[in-house]
């Protein structure tokens, strides 16, 4: 009595005769699952079984979040090519690794994988980088937080070499406005502006404030500033204002001499963010002046920095993993439609905290 075939085989052999008779052709997507677990009356056990023998044979490809195809040079492509390149200026601190979380939530969900580089601010590491992802053309799309985006960029030139390829490329945080591709943000500008506005609704008048020099961000929180102080028909003095490089915002306490100067006639200080508050709370600290009793401090972010201290420290939130899922779900979106507008900015309010006293 002659063995019976086993299911799985029956339908390995099925498939094959399908392909000889082209009714399979190379690059066709393979039927479901369930449908050739209906197809045979079989597990969807044995269903796996049968396209694990045909893809060890190199009849068949599985790529992840699509499906099942039938084996054709053009499939090692669109495997590569679901990858997402991430740049972003830093590994640690407060933002980056949630806003990280949320590219990559969204991203393996819809099936592609990422890959993370860092450029620590720095253009040199940024143009390694994009000639890198240029010269290796594996990946469907970018999401990139610019670096020094406040000041000259000497690599536009790679960025317009990656559009020219047709990859999508969003920003996060900030963007160069020389090039027109789309960021998502939050809305810096509005930022500035409500912030300020919280501090002269407290009774303060005399508003210092920190700007980080070399990055779009800093330029928008101060010209947010900047218009809510005249909307008050409130004077500003170039000496209120400290403009901090990277290096500095790092370091403020290298500037202590600058900042306890501009700020002696000040009752409030808004700051670039929470990093750049807490710094110049320790400062204050140093030198006995008492916040909020002696002067009033604000910033943006809303991270645990802000809670951190001494004296918890009123702030705007930043989204982050928001942020960084939103970032992802529109690139996904520029992918299957490149004239896809994938411009986003978050709105922002203000979290009071002690370190800001109402006057009078």
């Amino acid at each position: 009595m002659e063995k019976a075939t086993p299911k799985y085989l029956e339908m390995v052999r099925w498939i094959n005769n399908q392909i000889e008779e082209k009714k399979l052709v190379p690059g066709q997507k393979l039927y479901s699952e369930n449908t050739l677990k209906e197809m045979f009356g079989v597990s969807r056990q044995t269903v796996r079984h049968a396209i694990g023998v045909l893809e060890n044979e190199g009849v068949v490809r599985r790529i992840q979040g699509s499906g099942t195809y039938i084996n054709d040079d053009r499939l090692a492509n669109l495997t590569r090519h679901m990858r997402v390149s991430v740049v972003t200026t830093y590994v640690d601190g407060y933002i980056f690794p949630r806003t990280i979380q949320g590219i990559e939530n969204v991203l393996l969900e819809a099936g592609y994988s990422v890959q993370i580089a860092f450029t620590n601010n720095q253009h040199g590491r940024e143009r390694t980088i994009l000639e890198d992802i240029i010269s290796r053309d594996e990946v469907s799309g970018l999401i990139v937080e610019p670096t020094k985006s406040g000041i000259p960029n000497p690599n536009l030139r790679l960025y317009q070499e990656i559009r020219k390829r047709r990859i999508p490329v969003i920003f996060i945080n900030s963007y160069y406005p020389q090039l027109k591709i789309p960021h998502v943000s939050i809305n810096d500008h509005m930022a500035g502006w409500r912030m300020t506005k919280y501090l002269i609704s407290m009774g303060h008048k005399k508003i210092g404030g920190i700007f980080k020099l070399d990055d779009g961000q800093g330029q928008s929180r101060f010209a947010g500033y900047m218009d809510a102080m005249f909307d008050a028909g409130l004077e500003v003095e170039d000496k209120q204002v400290v403009w901090v490089d990277t290096e500095e915002k790092h370091h403020l306490e290298k500037a202590s001499e600058k900042v306890l100067e501009r700020f002696k006639n000040c009752t409030a200080v808004f700051c670039y963010n929470d990093e750049v508050a807490f710094g110049l709370l320790d400062i204050f600290k140093k030198h006995n002046i008492r916040v909020p009793q002696d002067i009033s401090v604000a910033s943006v972010d809303d991270s645990e920095l802000a809670i951190l201290g001494d004296v918890p420290i009123a702030s705007t939130p930043h989204p982050m993993e928001r942020l960084g899922g939103k970032a992802a779900e529109n690139l996904l979106r520029m992918i299957k439609d490149p004239s896809f507008d994938a411009n986003y900015e978050f709105e922002v309010d203000v979290v009071p905290r002690s370190s800001v006293r109402r006057l009078g």
